[in-house]
Parts: structure tokens; sequence; C-alpha cells
């Protein structure tokens, strides 16, 4: 939700060049977009950009899991999920929430990299309700209810789900990821504590509550100028990379199928629609930043922009630039070359600061000076 933020400030700071002639599915369909917000302009990609075909998820993550919740006590849900285990039962996990009308793959390349630099933690990506995750209400039907109660506590059941699945005896420490909505998501959950003392800390991708909560008048008819459907996968890649909503196009290829479903017609349509979802918009982010800086955990907090900061946080920041355990410090992180999509747009870069602020903050990984007591009983002089 932030990407609107983003797109509506710069429209409203400069005037841009007209766009170049839309290509045959702009003009056929000008409804909502289900991923990203933060184009401001119109591009024609150069033949290097053109989309190849897909990418399967298998190339970035070991295993894909759709987890049932089926005990009478419960309500029943599927819930999907992408994992790479972690290799021992110290190594950390880090739980990756995507965000609105996106996927778990916006985080493909980002967890090959982490992968890469971290070879021992494990990777959860997980989806949400009405994102590739289905609940179920009383009544047998299909639950929509995309309020942040409601997507944290699923947040958590999915990695409960997934210690039973992979017959964990208890969760790893646990570090949570989310983007956009998604870092509201486990902004959520860190400030309810539901994961207790297994929560090592938690990251927020470019979303503030001041920018987030300013883009919300403007967001329905934001989305009413995006193409309702695609002819073809290449086509939807394709105009994620023109349009600039995306800027990394092996990351397109991987991210955007998961995006949409085929029609009947054998067209391309979103998965997610998010004009539908208006009712939440304001309960997701309204009040993020005193939960931010009020959640117990390392902090870290990756923007755009140094524009999308709000004064709540302005003032955390200046309170000191790392976290270890005071409330209101955090680290920041400011990527001026990225999109809002900027896991997708710089995937190393995002990796490389989430694991240097895992093993930083990590105390199962300090190495502490001896003991004296121990130094005298083995004979050592002090």
């Amino acid at each position: 939700m932030s990407d609107l933020a983003k797109s509506f400030q710069k429209t409203k700071l400069a005037s841009l060049p007209p766009e170049p002639p839309l290509i045959e599915e702009d003009r056929e369909d000008d409804s909502s977009s289900a991923s990203s917000m933060s184009s401001t302009g119109t591009i024609i990609p150069t033949p290097s950009q053109r989309p190849a075909p897909a990418i399967s998820w298998s190339d970035y993550f070991a295993q894909e899991f759709y987890l049932e919740r089926q005990s009478p006590s419960s309500i029943p849900a599927k819930f999907h999920v992408y994992l790479t285990p972690p290799t021992s039962p110290k190594a950390p996990l880090l739980v990756l929430h995507h965000g609105a009308g996106s996927s778990a793959l916006s985080f493909a390349l980002m967890a090959k990299e982490l992968g890469r630099l971290m070879p021992e933690a494990g990777i959860l990506a997980v989806e949400a309700r009405d994102h590739g995750s289905v609940v179920w209400n009383s009544e047998g039907l299909v639950d929509n209810n995309l309020s942040i109660d409601r997507l944290s506590q699923d947040l958590v059941d999915m990695l409960q789900l997934t210690q039973t699945k992979m017959g964990w005896k208890e969760l790893p420490t646990t570090v949570l990821v989310g983007h956009s909505l998604g870092g509201a998501v486990v902004t959520d959950a860190a400030n309810k504590g539901l994961l207790g003392g297994k929560l090592l800390g938690y990251a927020v991708l470019d979303v503030v509550e001041g920018s987030a909560i300013d883009a919300l008048k403007h967001m329905q008819a934001y989305l009413a100028s995006r193409p309702k459907t695609f002819p073809t996968l290449d086509s939807a890649i394709e105009w994620h990379i023109r349009s600039r909503t995306l800027r990394n196009p092996q990351s397109a290829r991987a991210s955007v199928p998961s995006l949409l479903l085929q029609t009947p017609e054998g067209r391309w349509a979103w998965r997610t629609e998010l004009s539908t979802t208006e009712i939440y918009w304001e309960n997701w982010f309204s009040g993020m930043s005193s939960k931010f800086l009020g959640g117990k955990g390392a902090k870290l907090l990756i923007l755009a922009g140094t524009d999308r900061l709000d004064k709540e946080l302005m003032i955390g920041q200046m309170q000191g630039k790392y976290l270890t355990h005071p409330l209101g410090k955090f680290q920041l992180q400011v990527f001026p070359a990225a999109g809002h999509f900027l896991q997708e747009d710089q995937p190393e870069k995002t990796a490389e600061v989430v694991v240097e602020f895992v093993k930083r903050n990590d105390r199962s990984t300090l190495i502490l000076p001896p003991k004296v007591s121990d130094l005298l009983a083995q004979g050592k002089k002090i």
C-alpha cells in the first residue's frame, strides 16, 4: 500500500512526460493491478528486458506446502507456503510475508540470496488468505476477512502448522520480514508478542504508517487505472517491467505469474482484487508506527526513500541507530535506487542487510568470555 503513497506523492510533486503509446492489453483493460503501485511513468523495455518464460518456485525454495487446518476446535484453512528448512535446531528461521495483492514469490530472488549468505538458516515464505491461502468460516464459506488481527494470527498459525509438518520439537528462533502490508502484519504479530521468546526481531520493507494513510484517498483511482486482464503471462510480465512496477526482469519472471489466474476466456486476471479490500486499508496501517517502536525484539526498517518516515519514526530513529533491546530504537536502511518492491528490485542488497541484521542480533552466536571461576578451576592465573 505504501506503493500508492510513492506513486501519488511523485505525481503531485513533478510533471510527468507524456507516456508512449499503450500496448494492446492496456487499450482493452483499465482496471485494478494486484501488484505494485510504484510506477510514475511508462517506458518501453529494451530487447534484453523483454520477458522470458516464467521461472519455477523450485529454483528458489526447497519445498512447497499446502498446510491444512482441520481440527474440530478450529476453523478450516489451507495455507500455501514455501520452505527451505534450517539445517539445525539452533539455526534461525526467516519468515517472509508479502504485500497486498502480491505473493510469496515476490521474495524469490531474495530468498535465494539469503540461502547463499546464510546457508544454515531456514526460510519460510507465506501467503495470506485471498492471496494463495484459503480460510473457511463456520458455515463453510470462504472467509476473506483481511483485518490485521486475522492476518497476524494466520501468520502464527502457518508457523505452527509448519512446525508440525516438519516435526520440529519447538519453533526455531524466528525473524519476521514483511513487505508493505506484510510489514504491518509482522509488526502487529511482534507487538502482540504472538511468538513469545522465539522472536529475535522483525524487519519492515518500504512501508510506514504516515505515507500509507496519506495515500488511502487516492487508492481506488489508482487501482482503476491499471489493466484488468492480460492476453498472456508474458504480456503481464512485460507490463510490470515497462511500467516500472518491477525493475528487475528476472524477479518479474519469478513473481508475476503467481499474481494471476486464467479466466474461462483464456486471458489472465488478478488473483486478488484489491479494490474490494478497501474496508481494511486503514485498519492495516493505523497505529503501525507505535506498534513498530513498541514491539520487543530487534527492529529493522528498509525504505526506498527517507520521505516515507513519519514524525513518530523520525523521533525513534534519532534515539539511536541500532536496536539491541531498548524500545524505540531501530536500524534504518535506505535504497534510493529501488522502487517500492525493493526486495525484488535489489534482492542481493536486501538480503545482505537482513543477514547482517540477523547476525548482529542473534545472541546464540555470541562468544562470551570465560568465567573467572572456570579459569581458576583450570589452574590459570587471573
